[in-house]
């Protein structure tokens, strides 16, 4: 089975690396899924879940915040300003991160909390 190497890379760390057999992410042209073969792309991202679905048929979801994915030959570059794993979400403090942002009426905070709440708990 064709496969495409992913790395998920954030500006402080390396968040994921492997072999998948789709990509699904949201870019500012809506969302887009690689799989093996695509045609190269570069598209910018937007805030929001990226799931990788893995060859041995897992699922990664990434929490992603700004930046741009790149594919060409097979691979497929997520390059973000910041990201999370979706197990690395603390789901009550996004919580309240959420409720936060919606009192100080900051739609970008509120934008990043309502992502991490979705990665984290699969309702994406």
């Amino acid at each position: 089975m064709a496969e495409i190497h992913v790395e998920v890379v954030a500006a402080d760390r390396s968040i994921w690396s492997g072999e998948a057999a789709m990509v699904i992410a949201r870019t500012m042209s809506g969302d887009i899924g690689i799989m093996p073969s695509h045609e190269p792309v570069l598209g910018v991202l937007q805030s929001g879940p990226v799931t990788v679905r893995t060859s041995d048929g897992g699922t990664v979801v990434v929490a992603v915040h700004g930046g741009f994915l790149s594919f060409a030959d097979n691979k497929l570059s997520v390059l973000a300003e910041i990201a999370e794993l979706a197990e690395e979400i603390d789901v009550a403090r996004a919580e309240r991160a959420l409720e936060r942002s919606k009192a100080e009426a900051d739609a970008g905070a509120e934008r990043r909390a309502e992502v991490r709440l979705a990665a984290a708990t699969g309702a994406h």
